[in-house]
C-alpha cells in the first residue's frame, strides 16, 4: 500500500486533486488518474479500503468516484475523506433528473442517443451477435456505448486490473465533465462550486445513512401509544383498535352513518353530510374549517393518529430503530428535481410529536439550527433585488416588508410566500400590485421563471442546476384548453417555486458540507438535515463551541454562495439534549 501512495506522490498528486477510485471486496482497489491507472493489491487484511485510508491520510486528494455507492462503502468501514467528485451528483446537476447511471452518464456526456443504449435484459441471438463484436476487458464498445455488464457491475468487478481499468474511466469522466461545467460558468459562474458542493452533499449522505439518528425507543413507543393505543398483539385486535378510532369521528354523524375514512371521495361525502361541501379534503382545507362542525376537528385528529399508525408505528420502529438506538435510513443529496437533500425511512416526514423522542446518547448534546426566512432571503439573493435585500437586514424580514407594503405581518408573509409559489389568487391578491411595485426586480425574475415554465422550456437554478420542465402543455392534443391553461398554469408554479427552492437547497448545502468540515475536530456528527434545518450530535464538553460554528459556518457558506454582502442570512441556533427542546 505504501508504495500505491508514493507512486500518487511522485506523479504530483496532493490535496484535491483527482484520484478515481473502484473496489470491491475480495478483489481489491482499482485507483486511476487522468490518463493513468494502478490496480491495487490483493488480500490486504483490512480489505481494499485501507488502500483509500492510506492514501487519504498521507495526500488528502479528490476521491473520484461513479456514485454514492462507493462512499457509502467508505463510510462503512470507517473511513473519512475530505473531499470527492461524484460523477453520479455532478450528472444530475449538469443534464437534471434522478437518473445516473454509469451508462446514462456516458451516453450524455458523449451525445449518444439513449433510446439505443445497450440493453442489460435477457440473452437472445442479437445480443450474441453484438457480444462477439465486444472485447470483455474493455469497457467502451465499438459504437462508443459502455457495455451492458460493465455499467450494470459485473464485469469492472471481476479482476483487479478491471478495477483499474473502470477507475480510469471514471477519471476521463470527470475530466469530461469539468468541461462541460466550464462551459456553462460562462452563463452560470457558480456551477463548479456547485458540483463540488453537490458531492460533498453525497459525502455527508453516506456518513448520516450509517450513523443514524439517535432516537429513545421508550420514549418513541409512549409517543405512539399516546396515538394508536397500546401495541397489538394480534391482527384481530389491531383491527379492533382501528375500529375505535374511526368510531371517534363518526360518532358525530346521524346514527347508523358508514363511511371509508381511508377513501378521500367518501370523507367528502360524509362533510356533504353535515352541510360541508370542499372539491378536495387536503389538511390545508379542512384546517381552515375547524368551526364549521366538530367531525372536522375529530377528523383532523384521526388522521395525526392513522397517519402515526399506517406509516410511523410499532412496525415503522421495529423496521428502522435498531438495537444501537440509531434510527437509520438512506440518504441522498438530491431529490432529481431542485435538488433537495432527501431521506428514506420517513426521515424527511416524521411528525413533529416524534421529536420528543429523538434524544442525545449520555455524555452528548444536539446542537440544532434552523435558517430563518431562508426562502425570501435567497429570492433577494438570486433576483439581485436590492429592496429586498434591505429588508433582510432584520432578523424578521417580513416586519420591514410589511411596513413597505403598508400591511399587516401575516400578510406580508403570506403575500411573500404566495407569489414564490404562485398562488396569485385568494386572501393576499390583492397585494400583488404593491409587490410588483415595491419589489419589481424579484418579482420580475419569479415571472420570468414563470413564463418559462409554461412554455416547457428547461431553468438552471443560481448554482446551475438544470431543472426539466418538460413539454409544453400547447403541444398536447390529449388536452382540451381548459386542461392546457391549468397544465401550463401549474408548470409556471412549478418553475418559479422550483428556481427558489433549488437555490435554496445549494446554499443550505453549502453550509451543511461546512459544518461538516469544520466540525471533525470537535467530534460533531451531522445527524439530520431537515431542507433549511441542521441537527448535530456532539459531545456534550464542545455543545457551544460547536453552536458557534455552525454559526459562523452560516456566514462563510453565504458569503461563497453569494458573495454580495447585501442579503443577511439568520439561522436560530440552541444547543438541546432533546430535538422537541428546540424552540419551534
Amino acid at each position: 500500500m505504501g508504495v500505491i501512495v508514493d507512486e500518487l506522490g511522485e506523479a504530483g498528486v496532493g490535496s484535491g486533486d483527482l484520484v478515481a477510485v473502484a473496489l470491491a471486496d475480495g478483489v481489491g482497489v482499482g485507483l486511476a488518474l487522468p490518463g493513468t491507472e494502478w490496480s491495487g493489491p490483493l488480500g490486504e487484511v483490512d480489505g481494499p479500503v485501507s488502500v483509500v485510508a492510506d492514501v487519504e491520510a498521507a495526500l488528502a486528494p479528490r476521491w473520484v468516484v461513479w456514485s454514492s455507492a462507493t462512499t457509502l462503502a467508505l463510510a462503512q468501514a470507517g473511513v473519512r475523506v475530505a473531499t470527492c467528485w461524484d460523477v453520479a451528483a455532478v450528472q444530475r446537476l449538469l443534464f437534471g433528473g434522478w437518473r445516473a447511471d454509469p451508462a446514462r452518464v456516458w451516453a450524455q456526456l458523449h451525445d449518444l442517443p439513449l433510446t439505443t443504449m445497450p440493453s442489460t435484459g435477457p440473452v437472445d441471438l442479437f445480443s450474441l451477435a453484438e457480444a462477439a463484436d465486444v472485447d470483455p476487458e474493455q469497457p467502451i464498445r465499438p459504437d462508443g456505448y459502455l457495455a451492458a455488464d460493465w455499467a450494470g457491475g459485473e464485469a469492472w468487478a471481476a479482476t483487479p486490473a478491471r478495477l483499474a481499468r473502470w477507475a480510469a474511466l471514471a477519471a476521463r469522466v470527470a475530466t469530461e465533465q469539468q468541461a462541460r461545467l466550464a462551459a456553462l460558468s460562462v452563463e452560470h459562474p457558480r456551477v463548479g462550486m456547485t458540483a463540488r458542493v453537490e458531492s460533498a452533499a453525497e459525502l455527508l449522505c453516506a456518513e448520516m445513512t450509517v450513523a443514524g439518528l439517535p432516537v429513545d425507543r421508550a420514549d418513541a413507543e409512549v409517543i405512539v401509544a399516546g396515538f394508536v393505543g397500546r401495541r397489538p398483539r394480534s391482527d384481530a385486535e389491531a383491527a379492533e383498535l382501528r375500529a375505535r378510532r374511526d368510531a371517534e369521528v363518526l360518532r358525530h354523524l346521524p346514527a347508523g352513518s358508514h363511511y371509508d375514512l381511508r377513501s378521500p371521495g367518501q370523507v367528502r361525502s360524509l362533510l356533504r353530510r353535515v352541510g360541508i361541501e370542499v372539491p378536495d379534503t387536503r389538511a390545508w382545507r379542512l384546517e381552515a374549517l375547524r368551526d364549521q362542525h366538530p367531525v372536522v376537528e375529530a377528523l383532523l385528529v384521526w388522521r395525526k393518529a392513522e397517519r402515526v399508525a399506517t406509516t410511523y408505528g410499532y412496525g415503522w420502529l421495529d423496521q428502522h430503530l435498531v438495537p444501537d438506538g440509531r434510527l437509520r435510513g438512506k440518504w441522498s443529496g438530491s431529490d432529481g428535481a431542485a435538488g433537495r437533500m432527501t431521506a428514506s425511512a420517513g426521515l424527511h416526514n416524521m411528525p413533529s410529536d416524534m421529536r420528543a423522542a429523538v434524544l442525545a446518547e449520555p455524555g452528548h448534546v444536539f446542537v440544532r439550527a434552523d435558517l430563518g426566512q431562508i426562502e425570501p432571503r435567497v429570492l433577494a439573493a438570486v433576483s439581485g433585488d436590492r429592496a429586498l435585500a434591505q429588508a433582510t437586514h432584520d432578523d424578521d424580514m417580513y416586519a420591514p416588508v410589511a411596513r413597505q407594503l403598508g400591511v399587516d405581518r401575516a400578510t406580508a408573509k403570506v403575500a411573500v410566500l404566495g407569489t414564490m409559489y404562485g398562488q396569485t389568487t385568494g386572501h393576499s391578491a390583492h397585494i400583488l400590485p404593491r409587490l410588483r411595485a415595491t419589489y419589481p426586480v424579484a418579482m420580475a425574475y419569479l415571472e420570468e421563471a414563470d413564463r418559462s415554465g409554461q412554455l416547457g422550456q428547461d431553468l438552471r437554478t443560481y448554482g446551475g442546476r438544470l431543472v426539466r420542465m418538460g413539454a409544453t402543455a400547447t403541444g398536447d392534443a390529449s388536452l382540451d384548453e381548459q386542461a392546457a391553461r391549468s397544465r401550463a398554469a401549474a408548470q409556471g408554479r412549478y418553475g418559479r417555486n422550483a428556481l427558489v427552492q433549488g437555490a435554496a437547497a445549494e446554499l443550505f448545502k453549502v453550509w451543511a458540507a461546512t459544518v461538516r468540515t469544520r466540525g471533525a475536530e470537535l467530534d460533531a456528527e451531522i445527524v439530520l438535515c431537515l431542507h433549511d434545518e441542521l441537527l448535530v450530535h456532539v459531545p456534550e464538553a464542545n455543545g457551544q463551541a460547536t453552536a458557534d460554528l455552525v454559526a459562523t459556518s452560516l456566514h462563510e457558506a453565504a458569503h461563497r454562495w453569494s458573495p454580495t454582502p447585501s442579503v443577511r442570512f439568520v439561522a436560530d441556533v440552541s444547543v438541546i439534549p432533546r430535538w422537541s427542546d428546540a424552540k419551534a
